[in-house]
């Protein structure tokens, strides 16, 4: 059974954290979800962690300030910025000694990037892997959702006008009944040419969940955000990168470019495939995720910096468990 730990960060946003396996395991894999999910999205790759790894490794998701079971924040935190720092303190607190694999969806996967840009040291002496899932390090430059350019335009345009005004709505929850009417939507957005009802069902759970403040703030920085040269810092890891050819908000060429900042890493594109594949093609997500996982094992422990040099990157930002 996982172990519910809760993270209070320096601006008391309480971050619900669950880990599994033992706490002095040498990898802890770290699983980040997107933009308006939580930590229920991995449910496939912690049972896949949990049937091939045991005890060898541990594995940590949590739930992003504004979504799932954490509590909401100010409007000036909802930034892909705040969020590096978030996986900064959780890393401190919930896997604060060994090497850990880095595992990102989408906002996750930008969130692991920020974290690398805004900490370089502690993200050095800590990181052993990546995998990005569904991700990019462009923000919107490749976004097309699949249309042609014009119209592409004008659903922007109203996509971040609507994010403006959800922001301004606080910590109130999107309607159920409303999400429920926009299931084919959210269905055609997310999802390639097979998606399972109980995904359906869950994304649409998860968007429940999560504040309007958080659906809305986080928009802007999302769209704006350009990690590419941070990447290349770290070309030496080893990585993967996945990708739908059906995706929709992050196409191959988002996972292209990643993948070309990063030399080491696996790029698969998954025919058919949409925004959610570690639900739609959890084999191919279990196997990229597991190949990075046994190249991190089978690596010697290289002599670790201390836990104290760690700690003195310049972030300041470790949380606390409240």
């Amino acid at each position: 059974m996982p172990k519910h730990v809760e993270v209070r960060l320096p601006d008391d946003v309480r971050l619900h954290v669950e880990a599994t396996g033992p706490a002095d395991a040498e990898v802890t894999v770290v699983l980040l979800h997107g933009w308006t999910l939580d930590g229920r999205a991995w449910h496939r790759q912690l049972a896949d962690l949990r049937e091939r790894f045991d005890d060898a490794v541990r594995v940590v998701t949590y739930d992003a300030r504004g979504h799932g079971r954490s509590s909401c924040m100010a409007l000036p935190t909802a930034t892909v910025a705040q969020l590096g720092d978030d996986l900064l303190a959780v890393l401190d607190e919930a896997a604060p000694t060994g090497r850990v694999v880095l595992v990102g969806h989408s906002m996750g996967g930008m969130t692991i990037m920020e974290y690398a840009h805004r900490h370089p040291g502690h993200f050095a002496a800590r990181t052993a892997g990546l995998v990005f899932v569904s991700t990019t390090a462009e923000g919107h430059t490749h976004t097309a959702y699949g249309l042609s350019p014009r119209i592409a335009r004008l659903i922007r345009l109203a996509e971040t006008t609507g994010a403006g005004v959800l922001a301004r709505c606080g910590s109130w929850r999107p309607p159920r009944a409303l999400l429920r009417a926009l299931r084919p939507s959210i269905r055609w957005m997310l999802f390639g040419d097979r998606c399972d009802p109980h995904d359906i069902r869950l994304v649409t759970s998860a968007v429940a969940r999560a504040s309007l403040r958080s659906i809305g703030g986080f928009r802007a920085s999302i769209g704006a955000q350009h990690r590419l040269d941070t990447l290349a810092e770290f070309a030496h890891l080893p990585a993967a990168a996945l990708v739908g050819d059906r995706d929709r908000l992050t196409p191959p060429p988002c996972a292209e470019s990643i993948a070309a900042a990063l030399p080491a890493t696996e790029l698969t594109v998954c025919p058919g495939g949409g925004h959610m594949l570690m639900m739609e093609r959890p084999d191919e997500v279990n196997a990229a995720l597991g190949g990075v996982l046994r190249r991190v094992l089978a690596a010697p422990v290289a002599t670790a910096t201390a836990t104290a040099a760690v700690r003195t990157d310049d972030s300041g930002t470790a949380g606390r468990v409240g």
